[in-house]
């Protein structure tokens, strides 16, 4: 029922984002073509732009899905939706211009597609915007919502209570628990309390108008389990069971079909098939670009550190990345040639080891471009948790049973931790919980936001050192 719910939803927004771009682009030939912008010669009819309905229709959706605007979460900000859309319009755009581009029979007008784009991204942004808050009013007011019944008001039980009250989209309302533990059907958790035992649920059905009953007991009670579907298996009601793994979830959790048989992945990610695809194409891309407009400041860095001590100009150091490969990550180099005879050591504030040059490029991050290379061969991202060494990596993941973690994707030259200011000699558990968020919820969006944040004020930092 859950996902019958989340479907009609999804297929609202596809709905209202396919008809808002057939709109932007009828409206888009009307400011170009029927107001008082000047005609081009060779006047044009809508007809000739019809064709591009149906490639909108089918183009759209498929790029709005991989950037996971068809996800329907309540924690996502409408900033962070907005910024998505953005992105996901303008694609779609350089796409729709790449097809054009093999239509030899007909020249569409280009000011008419740069129009479209505005308008696109300015008609679908405001009609998900009216979507959210209409369904927030319907939400809040109690229409089409199913009472739903939690058996356990233990960890999982509650933390289940927690996604329902927070995620009214899902159209479920907790009425409650049914537990068995006296100390806990004392207690009132988020409003809801303890409204009967295990061996009161069917009849609890009825007296609190339940359409739902989520099984959200530990593994130990399974004999419970096994009689409460007995006593309600029978109901017009809709049954969910809960796994009590939550303490072995790393990342977000997914059901698999295996030839008929359920599988859970407790270590399911958005960064695999086609969307891994994408973030490395977009590397590839803007490394690329990044390392022929830096063609001219690459040489004049590297003449300052060779007058400075005329010694090497790059340092590469070893590094830690994905699935726990190492690599050799070039950086130009600002500490003095003999600066780790005496092993591997933590950068500090002020570090005596620096030269003159390289206390400049540290405090301005130029010390990190020579890692375009890096991300351009593949051994980095442009974004994600920053690579650490090898003799670091062995002492955090003992102290730190989820630093591994970070190694499930590419190391990046800043991430989501670095532009919030874990970076430098900060708390290794926040740079951590930062990072597995980047990687739990990754999107192009949030990269497109990160890469942003970096230009904007991520080069300097207190912490660059």
């Amino acid at each position: 029922m859950i996902r019958r719910q989340t479907r009609r939803l999804q297929a609202v927004f596809l709905i209202a984002d396919v008809v808002a771009s057939w709109v932007a682009l009828a409206a888009a030939f009307l400011i170009r073509f029927e107001s008082v912008w000047p005609t081009p010669k060779g006047r044009q009819s809508f007809d000739d732009y019809a064709v591009l309905l149906p490639v909108i229709a089918l183009l759209w959706p498929v790029v709005f899905y991989f950037h996971r605007l068809y996800q329907i979460r309540r924690d996502r900000s409408m900033i962070d939706e907005a910024l998505a859309v953005v992105v996901a319009v303008a694609l779609g755009t350089i796409l729709l211009v790449g097809l054009l581009s093999f239509w030899r029979t007909f020249s569409f007008n280009r000011p008419l597609l740069v129009v479209f784009l505005i308008l696109d991204i300015l008609l679908v942004g405001a009609v998900r915007f009216a979507i959210h808050r209409y369904l927030e009013i319907v939400w809040a007011s109690g229409v089409g919502v199913r009472r739903a019944l939690i058996v356990g008001a233990g960890h999982t039980g509650k933390a289940l209570a927690d996604k329902l009250l927070d995620h009214p989209a899902t159209g479920l309302k907790p009425i409650g628990f049914a537990d068995d533990d006296p100390i806990k059907r004392a207690d009132d958790y988020r409003g809801l309390s303890v409204v009967g035992t295990t061996r009161e649920v069917r009849e609890l059905l009825g007296r609190h108008d339940v359409d739902t009953v989520f099984l959200a007991l530990p593994v130990e009670a399974h004999r419970t389990m096994l009689r409460i579907l007995q006593d309600v298996g029978n109901e017009m009601i809709d049954i969910r069971f809960v796994p009590d793994v939550f303490q072995f979830v790393t990342f977000k959790a997914g059901v698999e079909d295996f030839d008929g048989l359920p599988v859970i992945n407790l270590t399911q990610m958005p960064l695999e098939g086609w969307n891994s695809l994408v973030k490395r194409s977009m590397d590839v891309v803007l490394s690329g670009l990044g390392l022929a407009a830096l063609a001219v400041l690459y040489p004049l860095i590297a003449l300052a550190i060779w007058i400075e001590d005329r010694g090497p100009v790059f340092y590469a150091q070893e590094r830690m990345g994905l699935d726990g490969r190492l690599f050799r990550m070039l950086k130009f180099r600002s500490m003095r040639v003999d600066a780790e005879e005496s092993g591997a050591q933590w950068a500090r504030e002020n570090d005596p080891r620096r030269t003159r040059v390289g206390a400049f490029l540290r405090k301005t991050s130029l010390d990190e471009l020579p890692q375009l290379i890096n991300v351009f061969l593949g051994d980095m991202s442009l974004v994600g948790p920053r690579p650490e060494r090898p003799e670091f990596v062995h002492e955090f993941k003992e102290k730190f049973p989820q630093y591994m973690l970070r190694h499930r994707v590419r190391s990046g030259i800043t991430g989501w931790a670095q532009v919030h200011g874990w970076r430098g000699n900060t708390s290794l558990s926040k740079r951590i919980e930062y990072d597995l968020y980047y990687i739990e919820n990754w999107s192009v969006g949030l990269d497109v936001k990160i890469l942003w944040l970096t230009l904007r004020w991520g080069f300097t930092h207190k912490n660059a050192y």
